[in-house]
């Protein structure tokens, strides 16, 4: 049983309802017909009813919600609840409502109010587009500075991790984090795996250089994020500088990083900097044919998740399950 059909059993043993609110592209209406017909989630479907069944066609949507949600009897009391929110940056009733006219505003708001337990997003917007109603809405968890996101890796066939199984982060949000930075990433992406699998987290913090073995500013942030991340969470299982083959390959790991709890046992991984997470995670996606499942976003008060542009109805599907289960954990 692959990683993916684990969180699918766990979100089918307690249904949460995923809002998606991009109803305008077929792929999202494929997903909800399935999200649904697998009892994954309930499925609310934002758009106009008679445009959501035109572009659905013979498609099975009759266990899925379609809200058309400028004429929901929520609309008003939901701009009101934004104004509130957003009148002291400036806002005004007018914008609450031309705010709420958005659907990815909606559905977030549905989240905040309850309505929904999460929100699945990206198919057809930008990370920054589905981002931005998250934080101004929900805001961040409790205890939590920044948003950072993640990638849950499967790797078939793969020694390597936890049978495969990886979180990588952060390779979709944070361009060129800081030493503190990395270690807030770092604790996050060690909690995550830690919801998302079952199983304890080992976290390497990367680089080009192991112990030492090269010094530069770009691997002193390294050192100084791993550090910190220790002094925060010191019951964490995390360890830095490693290079990647240090980090996942046991004998490797000996030679290069002798007793290191890490070294070698690796299954989260931590990147530097966006250009060498993004890479990384797409070399493993290809190369390897791994399961991609994100960008997910973690440090967000509610599950809001976002997806790839170029995204099957199989991988929203993925994400919904995901943020099922992160909700469920919520």
């Amino acid at each position: 049983m692959s990683l993916l059909d684990k969180i699918v059993e766990k979100a089918q043993k307690d249904v949460k309802t995923i809002v998606l609110p991009e109803g305008c592209d077929i792929r999202t209406l494929q997903a909800a017909a399935e999200i649904a017909g697998r009892s994954i989630a309930k499925a609310v479907v934002l758009g106009k009813a008679d445009e959501v069944r035109a572009l659905a066609g013979e498609l099975d949507l009759s266990g899925v919600t379609v809200l058309d949600y400028e004429s929901s009897p929520d609309f008003e009391r939901y701009a009101d609840a934004f104004y509130e929110m957003r009148k002291s940056k400036g806002a005004s009733k007018e914008d609450a409502a031309a705010a709420m006219k958005q659907p990815l505003y909606y559905g977030v708001m549905m989240v905040k109010q309850g309505a929904a337990d999460g929100m699945v997003a990206g198919a057809v917007n930008a990370t920054a587009d589905t981002l931005r109603p998250a934080l101004q809405i929900l805001r961040t968890a409790p205890g939590v500075s920044k948003v950072s996101s993640f990638f849950l890796m499967e790797v078939p066939d793969c020694v390597f991790g936890n049978a495969g199984v990886f979180v990588f982060a952060d390779c979709g949000l944070m361009e060129n984090p800081s030493a503190d930075d990395l270690s807030e990433i770092a604790i996050a992406a060690a909690g995550s795996y830690r919801m998302l699998t079952g199983d304890e987290p080992i976290v390497a913090m990367l680089s080009y250089s192991t112990y030492g073995s090269a010094k530069s500013d770009m691997t002193q942030k390294v050192v100084e994020a791993t550090k910190l991340a220790k002094e925060k969470a010191p019951e964490l299982a995390v360890d830095g500088e490693l290079q990647l083959d240090a980090a996942i390959v046991s004998s490797v790991g000996r030679f290069k990083a002798p007793g290191s709890k890490v070294a070698g046992r690796a299954n989260v991984l931590i990147f530097p900097d966006l250009n060498s997470a993004n890479i990384g995670y797409k070399l493993v996606q290809r190369l390897a044919k791994a399961e991609a499942y994100g960008p997910l976003l973690q440090g967000i008060a509610k599950p809001v998740n976002d997806l790839s542009r170029g995204c099957s109805a199989a991988d929203i599907v993925g994400v919904a399950a995901i943020t099922a289960v992160q909700a469920q954990q919520m």
